[in-house]
């Protein structure tokens, strides 16, 4: 570790862009933006536990200011430096200015954090931007292709028997790629891991009396920089090179990586919270403020202002980073409505920002997914955007829970939604492959949870379950929890699978939640951000007790990517494309094989592909979310049985070239369930 020698210091005039520090051979170049700040200071520190720093400059506004930029460059400064800034200037909240010169910041641009940041210790470290990835091609899966996996860093393997050698950190999630091949995914969602600063939240579960803590990271600070909390080791930059392993892993193993990013908020909180970087260095700027107060459409204390050209190059310049230098491959915007928001925080028709990520060359490859609402009323599910952008399907998830829970009149929207959501994107010349399909997420039950219990469970949050959303659309089986009675466990197996089926079986981009193949549950917990816990972490032991779930999930990749048709990105016309019937792309059929009554109360419904369609093979797909076992007739043809959402594990899923043949003319489909028969290649 290299000491500061102030004596070898020597400071002359910066560049004032690429904003950020910059280190070359000879020392380092820092520039940051402060438009109302009068007077800037850099810190530097030997040590993370440091207080006082070893050396600290003030920028000369004369010499040192470009327009809005802050720079200088400090000659003899070793790489992977420890640096602060403080900044003065006024303090007018009516005005949105908070400055206070006693503050240490963070630079908004670092790339590396270290420390603690409730002790006061966190500090930014100067790095090299490394580009030694060898030539290594990134998988470049189309959007329609993918298989996507949900999962936090840390609690993909800090559990029971996770068997890794690193649990809870990025070189554990390398040790587990071969379950995720092995499952047939082939990209991951990482919860937020640009670091975050809210970590303890002041509150206890009142049971446990364990201190809650922001599990989640949805509460960043640093947004360039891979989070040191997920690192194996905590020394000054190598967990940059930890996470740059892990991308290199996954695409290894044709794994894609999606990061899930926060661009609406940060951890500083409105304007009782701690000023820790954006505050101290241009609240007026990086906020959206009505009379000093800080808008709230995040629910998290404050805003971004998103639309102001300055945190449009910020946002910008952020994500260009990750994929550039940090070779990531797509992006889910959380509550990204607020990126759409002016700064009096109205939504932009056609928002410049959106318009903006869309459009820009570094990112023309990039997957862009939007959580198209916010947590101040907007949303904006089917027109986010254009045609750059998909988007998480809330509609999808709420239908298809409704259907297979039982909800009366539910086929149309259920068939709207296995086919890929036209109502809501073929309006504006997008496709299936806009649609990012799930039943679970992060936010909210465990698809275990969602058929074992029908109220949420929230009290260890330490609200008194007044957190969380009381729509969840789910159904205990008859038992509220965890159950050994043998029926109730059948149930609720029989109804896991069919909503798995479901969901591979529908148009559009299948998102599974991380540990749903194995039965984990949150107990009853659907908002379980802060609990750095069991109640989080996978318990791995569930793979030998819960082996028919993973194996179901993998049959049904399987099929997924042996039928084209599934994947396509043009809606079903299902109207006649000429005189005979059998030239339909798509038909739909009630349990006796005639057309569907649309308005009837019923859940039963079935769906032919023809197989023009489907590279000659035709499927037929039945559904039964009733309480009894129905007889479907079946369409003329040789079919073969593929899925069979009640059979037991060997017998409801069968590959192609194990399918036993269909001999009767009808099919018995147990209560809630899904069947599926394809005809023989033509």
């Amino acid at each position: 570790m290299h000491k500061i020698n102030p004596e070898q210091l020597r400071v002359t005039v910066g560049r004032p862009y690429p904003i950020g520090p910059v280190v070359y051979d000879n020392g380092i170049r820092f520039s940051i933006f402060s438009r109302h700040a009068t007077r800037v200071w850099i810190a530097l520190f030997d040590h993370i536990e440091e207080i006082v720093p070893v050396w600290e400059y003030e920028f000369d506004p004369h010499h040192h200011r470009t327009g809005d930029i802050w720079s200088i460059f400090v000659e003899g400064l070793p790489d992977s430096v420890y640096f602060l800034y403080r900044m003065d200037g006024p303090f007018q909240p009516k005005k949105g200015h908070r400055y206070d010169r006693e503050i240490y910041l963070l630079d908004p641009y670092a790339k590396s954090f270290v420390g603690d940041i409730h002790k006061g210790t966190m500090k930014c470290v100067a790095v090299r931007d490394k580009m030694d990835w060898n030539g290594r091609i990134r998988p470049s899966i189309p959007i329609q292709d993918l298989v996507i996996y949900e999962t936090h860093v840390k609690g993909f393997t800090y559990g029971n028997d996770s068997g890794v050698k690193h649990p809870g950190t990025y070189r554990g999630l390398i040790e587990k790629i071969p379950h995720l091949k092995a499952l047939g995914v082939n990209a991951v969602e990482l919860l937020p891991i640009q670091e975050f600063g809210e970590s303890y939240l002041g509150r206890y579960d009142r049971a446990t009396q364990t201190e809650l803590t922001n599990y989640w990271g949805y509460s960043n600070i640093g947004f360039f920089a891979p989070s040191l909390r997920y690192a194996v080791s905590a020394i000054r930059d190598e967990h940059l090179q930890e996470f740059r392993e892990m991308v290199t892993a996954l695409h290894a193993a044709g794994i894609e990586i999606i990061l899930d990013v926060v661009f609406n908020h940060s951890s500083e909180g409105n304007e009782k919270g701690p000023t820790l970087s954006f505050r101290g260095i241009d609240n007026a700027v990086y906020y959206l403020l009505r009379d000093g107060k800080y808008l709230n459409y995040s629910g998290c204390g404050n805003t971004f202002n998103c639309n102001h050209p300055l945190m449009r190059d910020f946002i910008l310049d952020c994500l260009r980073y990750w994929v550039a230098v940090m070779h990531i491959d797509g992006f889910r915007f959380d509550l990204a409505s607020i990126l759409g928001r002016d700064q009096d925080g109205n939504i932009l028709e056609n928002a410049p920002l959106v318009a903006r990520i869309a459009e820009d060359p570094v990112l023309r490859d990039t997957k862009l997914i939007a959580e198209a609402w916010d947590a101040g009323g907007a949303y904006q599910v089917g027109s986010f955007g254009g045609v750059r952008w998909a988007e998480w399907n809330g509609k999808y998830r709420d239908d298809v829970r409704r259907f297979w829970r039982g909800d009366a009149g539910m086929k149309g929207a259920f068939a709207t939604r296995l086919s890929g959501s036209a109502d809501l994107y073929q309006h504006n010349c997008r496709g299936p492959e806009h649609s990012i399909n799930f039943i679970t997420c992060h936010d909210g039950f465990t698809l275990h949870d969602l058929v074992s219990y029908e109220h949420k469970h929230n009290e260890a949050n330490g609200e008194d379950n007044r957190d969380g959303t009381n729509d969840n659309f789910s159904w205990n089986c008859g038992v509220e929890g965890e159950s050994d009675r043998p029926e109730i466990v059948k149930t609720r197996m029989d109804y896991k699978k069919s909503m798995v089926a479901t969901l591979f079986l529908s148009m559009g981009v299948p998102m599974i939640l991380g540990g749903d193949e194995m039965c984990r549950t949150q107990q009853g917990n659907n908002n379980a951000y802060c609990q750095d816990n069991p109640i989080s972490w996978y318990d791995w032991s569930k793979l030998e007790s819960c082996p028919e779930l993973f194996a179901f999930f993998r049959g049904l990749i399987a099929f997924r990517f042996e039928n084209p048709v599934l994947r396509r990105t043009r809606f079903f016309v299902g109207e006649l494309q000429s005189e005979t019937p059998e030239k339909r792309d798509v038909s739909w059929h009630d349990r006796t094989g005639a057309e569907p009554d649309w308005n009837g109360s019923d859940n039963l419904l079935a769906c032919h592909i023809h197989a023009h369609e489907n590279k000659g093979v035709a499927i037929y797909m039945m559904f039964n979310a009733t309480g009894h076992e129905q007889p479907f007739t079946l369409l003329p043809g040789l079919w073969r049985l593929r899925i069979h959402s009640a059979a037991p594990q060997g017998k409801d899923y069968f590959d192609e070239t194990a399918a036993p043949v269909v001999q009767d003319p009808t099919f018995s489909v147990p209560p809630q369930s899904v069947v599926v028969l394809t005809s023989s290649k033509c």
